[in-house]
């Protein structure tokens, strides 16, 4: 069956779009230009890092989605997705280049009447000012005319959420792009926010990133000064729940901002730096914005400087538990629960924990790992050994470790039955009944 929908880039965001169309009953086809990472999704196999899990792919294969590094197959679809990423550069601006290669790749096969949206998360203006020259050049085409063009932001409380049915602010070049993106997104999507243009859309998904930035980092200095005045974080949290709920998504150490639903779906929670289980934060879209502004978001660059700090706050704390405790960081034994950047997933893209490992190994920390959705880990390219090679169970490697460090709240963790096994253990996510571990 010819495929109806393509996705152009097959990363963090196109694998899980891919997903939810797959999932939606359209045939889809991801479209890639690296012949490797084709013939290995093809094979079932899950990239390294990737958002999904090699499971997730066999289902997606079973189900219709095929993956092709011919272009000619963008040619007889209907609906095409560009999910590139867009990294930041070192000069702190977004590097739009897979961007504009992909829209570049697609104009010269893009149909009348075909539907065009930008998922990549951008600065504003990159809809209008750099995807539709391209594909009006190279299609011959105009866009709100011939075809259909608009830019869908998907949530970020809930990565994977982005495509798998979570919210949708979608913004089209014309009324009739934002209907047509509406029925496409309509069929997956459990709600949706029509934006005025695709201006709209792209700075909601900054508004949106960056408002949970900032709470973050707040929350993240009250995790702090709460430890120093024997303040339990966690039950003021709980307390003021009511007034925080409807802000930020909730968040924990190893991984930054995080939780689910969309921007006011939970509060927010400490993080140990950006990343975590809202997926990372898009910090070059601040400094994308000052390219037209010149004006740069002094709360939001804060915000990340505060948040960039947690990773070396969780080691410094970690170290003074085991000292407390008569042992030293060097030589001793410690075991990171949870090393993805959100729970119950496979991406571990910006996770924290890669961070908190090499600052333990540099002090000298002898280092083990347990995560069910990760078989294999390599930090600064040394591997980590799993815990599944030194005991039988985790309950054994918990027992066996000087600290036990929580970074990411699987839900196959029996944390009580950790916290009754393990010699020490450090609840960065604030799961474990209270007095159980040592928290956050």
């Amino acid at each position: 069956m010819p495929a109806d929908v393509a996705v152009l880039g097959l990363g963090h965001l196109g694998l899980p779009a891919a997903q939810a169309t797959t999932a939606a009953g359209m045939p889809t086809v991801g479209f890639t230009r690296d012949a490797r990472a084709a013939a290995a999704l093809t094979a079932g196999r899950a990239p390294a890092e990737g958002p999904l899990t090699a499971a997730e792919i066999r289902r997606m294969l079973t189900g219709g989605f095929t993956v092709s590094t011919d272009p000619a197959v963008l040619s007889r679809v209907r609906t095409a997705l560009i999910c590139e990423p867009a990294p930041a550069r070192p000069d702190r601006l977004l590097d739009l280049t897979a961007i504009g290669e992909a829209a570049r790749v697609l104009a010269p096969r893009l149909r009348p009447h075909t539907l065009v949206v930008l998922e990549s998360p951008v600065c504003p203006g990159t809809t209008e000012e750099l995807v539709r020259p391209l594909l009006e050049q190279g299609s011959g085409l105009r866009a709100g005319h011939d075809f259909r063009l608009a830019c869908s932001a998907g949530s970020r409380a809930e990565p994977g959420g982005q495509a798998a049915g979570g919210p949708r602010v979608i913004g089209g070049l014309t009324p009739a792009c934002t209907e047509a993106a509406a029925a496409f997104y309509g069929r997956f999507a459990e709600k949706l926010m029509r934006a005025r243009g695709p201006k709209e859309a792209e700075t909601a998904r900054v508004l949106e990133t960056n408002l949970r930035h900032v709470q973050l980092a707040l929350v993240n200095e009250m995790a702090v000064l709460c430890h120093e005045l024997g303040v339990d974080l966690w039950d003021v949290l709980r307390c003021t729940d009511p007034a925080l709920t409807g802000t930020a998504a909730a968040g924990g150490p190893g991984a930054g901002p995080g939780g689910g639903g969309h921007a006011g779906a939970l509060r927010p929670g400490p993080g140990t730096g950006t990343g975590g289980h809202t997926g990372p934060i898009d910090a070059g879209l601040l400094p994308g914005l000052r390219r037209g502004s010149g004006r740069p978001l002094r709360m939001v660059e804060l915000a990340q400087e505060v948040n960039a700090g947690m990773p070396h706050y969780v080691t410094q704390r970690a170290a003074a538990l085991l000292n407390e405790h008569g042992k030293s960081v060097r030589g001793a034994r410690v075991l990171l629960l949870g090393v993805t950047s959100r729970p119950d997933a496979a991406d571990r893209q910006g996770a924290p924990a890669t961070e908190i490992a090499s600052r333990l190994r540099q002090l000298g920390a002898q280092l083990s790992y347990h995560d069910p959705l990760v078989p294999h880990w390599r930090v600064a390219g040394r591997p980590v050994t799993h815990a599944g090679e030194l005991c039988e169970s985790l309950y054994e490697a918990a027992a066996l470790a000087d600290l036990t460090l929580l970074l990411q709240n699987h839900s196959t963790y029996d944390l009580q039955g950790l916290a009754a096994k393990a010699q020490l253990l450090f609840d960065t996510r604030g799961v474990t009944p209270a007095g159980a571990a040592h928290r956050l």
